[in-house]
C-alpha cells in the first residue's frame, strides 16, 4: 500500500508540474510549441477525454438508477419515465442535428421551449425564495446588513418587471437596478471569484506538494 500510495503521489506531482511549467516555458523564442509545451497539451487532452468519459459513466448511472426504480415500480417511477425519455431524445437528436436539419430544428425548439422556460421559472421562484428569506431573516436577526439585504432584494424585483396599472417605471429599471448590478453586485461577485480562485490554488498547491491527496496516496 506504502508503494502504491508512493506511485499514485509521484504522478500526480509529476503531472502537475508538467502542466504548470508549460505555461511559462510552453513555446520557444520562435512561437512554436516546446516539449513542455507539448506535454502540457498532450495532458490537457487526456483530462479532456476522461471528463467525457466520466460525463458519460454519470449519465449511464442515471439511466441505471431511474430504470430500476421504474421496474420496481417505486414512488416517483412516472417521472423517472420522463426523464428518460427526454435524456434519451434529446442525445440522439444531439447526435443527428449536425447532419438532419430537422432534427437541429427539433433540438433548438425543446431547448427553447422546454428549458428555457423552466430555467425562468426556477430563477422566479429564487428571487422570490430570496425575498423570503430576507424578511424571516428580518425576524430573527434585526441588523443592518439584514435590513440592506431586504432593501436591495425588494428594488431589484421592483426595477426587474413593470408594476400593474404603471408599467415601466424608468427610475427604477433604468437607472437604480442597474446601478446596483454593476457596482455592489458586481464587486461581490469578484469577490467570491477571487476567493474561489484562491481556494483553488492553495489546493492545486497542496496536492502539487503532497500535503493533500485525494487520489488515494496515504
Amino acid at each position: 500500500m506504502k508503494f502504491k500510495g508512493f506511485i499514485s503521489v509521484t504522478i500526480a506531482i509529476a503531472a502537475g508540474l508538467l502542466f504548470l511549467l508549460g505555461y511559462f516555458f510552453g513555446r520557444g523564442a520562435d512561437g512554436s510549441l516546446s516539449i513542455l509545451g507539448r506535454l502540457q497539451s498532450s495532458l490537457l487532452y487526456v483530462a479532456v477525454a476522461l471528463a467525457g468519459f466520466a460525463v458519460l459513466v454519470g449519465v449511464g448511472n442515471l439511466l441505471l438508477v431511474h430504470a430500476n426504480k421504474i421496474r420496481t415500480k417505486q414512488k416517483g417511477a412516472a417521472y423517472s419515465v420522463i426523464l428518460i425519455l427526454a435524456l434519451l431524445t434529446t442525445f440522439v437528436l444531439g447526435l443527428l442535428a449536425p447532419y438532419q436539419p430537422q432534427a437541429a430544428a427539433l433540438f433548438n425548439s425543446a431547448f427553447t421551449t422546454i428549458q428555457l422556460p423552466v430555467e425562468a421559472s426556477l430563477m422566479a421562484v429564487l428571487a422570490i425564495t430570496l425575498t423570503y428569506a430576507s424578511i424571516r431573516l428580518l425576524r430573527r436577526r434585526l441588523n443592518l446588513l439584514s435590513v440592506l439585504f431586504l432593501i436591495t432584494a425588494v428594488l431589484i424585483l421592483l426595477g426587474t418587471a413593470p408594476w400593474p396599472f404603471l408599467g415601466d417605471i424608468p427610475f427604477l429599471s433604468k437607472t437604480l437596478r442597474p446601478l446596483i448590478a454593476q457596482i455592489p453586485a458586481t464587486a461581490g461577485a469578484r469577490g467570491i471569484l477571487l476567493g474561489v480562485a484562491l481556494g483553488t490554488l492553495t489546493t492545486g498547491l497542496r496536492i502539487l506538494l503532497g500535503a493533500d491527496r485525494p487520489y488515494g496516496g496515504k
